[in-house]
C-alpha cells in the first residue's frame, strides 16, 4: 500500500526487452534505500514494482506485458514520481493507494491560476462514476483532491488545483494538453460499489 505521496522524482535510464515485458533500471536520485531490500516494492507514476536488484542510487525492476499495456511512462527512459511502500507507522498524508492502475487518462489543459495550477483531465467512461467532487484520486502516483466533475461523452472531466509545492517535487510539471496519464480511483470507492451491487453469496 502506499499514500500518493510522492517521496523523490527519479529518472528511467536503461530499459531492456524481456521475452514479455521490461527490465527498467532507475536511478532512484534522492529517494532513501538504506531501508530497501530486494522484493520490496516501490510505485513509479503510481504503479507498484517489485525491486529485483540495488546498486548504490540504482534499482532495476521487471515490469510485464500486462502492466505496459494499461500504463504509461514505464516502456522508456525518462522522469518518474516515486514512493516506497507504507509501513503501519507512516502518516497516512495522502490517501490510501493500491499502486494498481485503473485506466490511463488524457490531460485536457494545463493552465496557471495565480500561484497554481489548474490540471483537467478526462478519465475513461469505465472510471467516470468513482470520481466525486472533493473525493480523492492518484495521477501520475499523486494523491489529489478532485475539485470539479463534469460528464462528458466519453467518460468524465475532472479538474485539480496543484499547489506550487506539488509541481516542483513531482513530474506533474511537465504535463501539457495531450499526455497521458496513470490514474488509480479511490479504493473505499471501489469496495462501496462492491458492497452495493455484488450478489449475496451466502
Amino acid at each position: 500500500m502506499f499514500s500518493g505521496i510522492v517521496a523523490a522524482v527519479g529518472r528511467i535510464t536503461h530499459t531492456e526487452p524481456l521475452e514479455k515485458g521490461l527490465r527498467l533500471t532507475v536511478d532512484t536520485g534522492s529517494l532513501g534505500l538504506d531501508d530497501v531490500r530486494v522484493g520490496d516494492s516501490i510505485a513509479h507514476n503510481g504503479v507498484c514494482l517489485t525491486v529485483i536488484a540495488l546498486d548504490g542510487r540504482l534499482a532495476r525492476f521487471d515490469v510485464s506485458r500486462e502492466t505496459l499495456d494499461c500504463t504509461v511512462g514505464l516502456d522508456a527512459p525518462g522522469e518518474v514520481n516515486l514512493e516506497k511502500a507504507l509501513r503501519l507507522s507512516d502518516r497516512l498524508g495522502g490517501h490510501l493507494v493500491s499502486g494498481h492502475v485503473d485506466g490511463v487518462g488524457t490531460v485536457r489543459s494545463f493552465t496557471r491560476v495565480g500561484e497554481s495550477h489548474e490540471l483537467v483531465v478526462v478519465a475513461p467512461r469505465a472510471l467516470a462514476r468513482y470520481i466525486a467532487r472533493k473525493g480523492s484520486i492518484t495521477v501520475q502516483g499523486v494523491s489529489l483532491t478532485v475539485n470539479r466533475v463534469n460528464d462528458v461523452a466519453d467518460g468524465c472531466e475532472f479538474s485539480i488545483n496543484l499547489i506550487p509545492h506539488t509541481v516542483e517535487v513531482t513530474t506533474l510539471g511537465s504535463l501539457k494538453a495531450g499526455s497521458r496519464v496513470n490514474l488509480e480511483i479511490d479504493l473505499i470507492a471501489r469496495y462501496a460499489e462492491r458492497m452495493m451491487t455484488g450478489e449475496d453469496t451466502q
